[in-house]
């Protein structure tokens, strides 16, 4: 048994890097003016080091600086993408909405919201690989149509949705694109630099510290996307999100993006070869795969191991890895996760799927020939 618990859950949080941490102390504890505050110098840096942040997002997803809003998170980002968009739904007529079914709850339950309010949402279903084809989105487009809202990647199975090719297939239309991009951001950079016209960021999913994100919004061309502030109360963000904004944590999100977009050719190697090392180990146990392997990021495994309960097998797991059944706000509830049972499978697979999820140089010494042999032991002869 390892004496250290091997992090395993890093699709929930990752640990906040060094340099990144050293970062945010700085700003609180230095430079830590307001950066609305104009009167003197300790304002006029906090000022400048939020620009510098937000160009170097906005270039990371190839936006304009001024596309760049700085939130608490996905989840803040998503409930301005989607329910700013509303009083513009309903002025124009045009109150259809099309999602999926796998949707992160921080999209599922604003959308509906948005429903209890007039809207009609159609959650479409990905079958069995967890992937939506890019036509079946399309040929649900009407006239009436005012967002498409698909996420980047899937948190629980890490497939890749093909929202780069139809974030250029729907400027063509009147419909807009949400992507909630929580899990790529970093990760597979050049979908983001397709036209997504709102994106919502979430910082520690990378190294970053909790309570930091960003929402991209896109103009078309000369036209600003029509979103209405959800809240009020001063609207220092583009008059969209109010609230003095944190600069430590804004500085910490620059920090962690500047680190991974050095070093992300190593880490995609680092992580295929974990991914490869984790397949390999666990063919001595008897598992099935949930999600197209074939568009996946590397860094996140679903599997579901025949005859074994999930629970049990996390309790029985705890003293070597950290790992979850799904996503981090609902996997206190054992019960099937919607996303694999959107996506047709049986119910005891749904309920029994396990994810694994690593970054790579936050994991050291792990060996999963010891993970293997653990589940082996516990399965039933078949």
């Amino acid at each position: 048994m390892s004496a250290v618990v091997v992090y395993l859950d890093v699709a929930a949080t990752t640990r906040v890097e060094p340099r990144v941490a050293a970062m945010v102390l700085h700003w609180m504890t230095e430079d830590f003016g307001n950066a609305g505050s104009r009167t003197h110098e300790y304002g006029a840096r906090a000022k400048k080091g939020v620009h510098e942040a937000r160009a170097f997002i906005a270039r990371t997803v190839g936006a304009k600086t001024e596309e760049v809003i700085f939130t608490s998170g996905a989840t803040e980002s998503n409930n301005i993408a989607l329910l700013g968009l509303a009083a513009h739904g309903q002025k124009s007529g045009r109150r259809h909405i099309i999602t999926s079914a796998i949707e992160h709850k921080a999209v599922i339950e604003p959308l509906l919201h948005l429903q209890s309010r007039g809207f009609e949402v159609e959650f479409l279903k990905p079958g069995p690989s967890g992937r939506l084809s890019m036509e079946s989105v399309l040929e649900r487009l009407r006239d009436d149509t005012l967002l498409v809202s698909l996420m980047h990647v899937n948190n629980e199975t890490g497939v890749i949705q093909p929202v780069a090719e139809l974030a250029h297939e729907l400027r063509k239309t009147q419909t807009f694109l949400h992507v909630d991009a929580a899990q790529g951001y970093g990760k597979v950079p050049e979908d983001l630099k397709a036209p997504v016209d709102l994106m919502s960021i979430s910082g520690h999913k990378i190294g970053a510290p909790k309570g930091i994100g960003a929402l991209v919004v896109r103009r078309r061309g000369w036209d600003k996307i029509p979103l209405e502030p959800i809240m009020f109360g001063g609207g220092q963000e583009r008059k969209l999100r109010p609230g003095t904004l944190p600069v430590p944590l804004i500085m910490g999100l620059y920090e962690a993006a500047k680190i991974f977009q050095e070093g992300r050719e190593r880490w995609e190697r680092e992580a295929t070869d974990m991914r490869e090392r984790m397949l390999a180990a666990l063919g001595k146990t008897r598992f099935r795969i949930n999600g197209d392997e074939g568009h996946s990021v590397p860094h996140i495994l679903n599997v579901t191991f025949d005859g074994l309960n999930a629970e049990a097998l996390i309790v029985r797991l705890k003293d070597q890895v950290a790992i979850a059944t799904g996503s981090a706000c609902t996997s206190a509830s054992y019960t099937p996760s919607h996303v694999l049972m959107a996506m047709g499978l049986p119910e005891d697979v749904a309920t029994n799927g396990l994810r694994f999820s690593w970054f790579p140089g936050q994991v050291t010494d792990f060996g999963p020939e010891e993970l293997a042999e653990t589940i082996a032991r516990m399965q039933p002869e078949g």
